[in-house]
């Protein structure tokens, strides 16, 4: 990575690096939970404070604007944060449900066939459920039914 760029993504949000594997090291071993667990708490504390900035600030930008067009202006920019809001409200549920599946040492493991979903995969979607293969599947059967 060229100096001066900047990391995005959850690793990123939590600080931490890539989790290098050691020789013969047992999948979801107690270091990769809590190396996920890392990940997940900081991504939704990042998430919750991003939803407390927004009610602050539609609290604070709420104005009665006697022109119309800035009033509509107004609501349309509050309608699309809300809508924001909205996704970020359920991002934050999936997240502590993957929570609750590491505490359960359930965590890592596809929903549809039961193998490892891989670490590289898990840091890029820490809330994956399926391996790229099911959900490879499962989208090729939504386009099909949609289609």
């Amino acid at each position: 990575m060229p100096e001066g760029t900047k990391k995005l993504g959850v690793l990123a949000i939590a600080g931490v690096e890539p989790y290098q594997v050691k020789p013969g090291e047992e999948y979801m071993n107690a270091d990769q939970s809590s190396h996920f667990r890392t990940i997940l708490d900081a991504w939704r504390n990042q998430l919750r404070e991003e939803v407390d900035r927004t009610l602050s600030h539609m609290q604070d930008e709420a104005a009665n604007f006697p022109d119309p067009v800035d009033r509509a202006a107004q609501e349309e920019e509050f309608s699309l944060e809300l809508r924001a809001r909205d996704r970020e409200r359920k991002l934050i549920k999936k997240i502590e449900k993957t929570l609750q599946k590491i505490e359960e040492d359930d965590f890592g493991f596809c929903d549809s066939c039961g193998i490892e979903i891989g670490i590289r995969r898990l840091e890029a979607r820490p809330t994956a459920d399926q391996c790229i293969d099911c959900k490879t599947l499962a989208e090729i059967k939504e386009k099909q039914m949609a289609g």
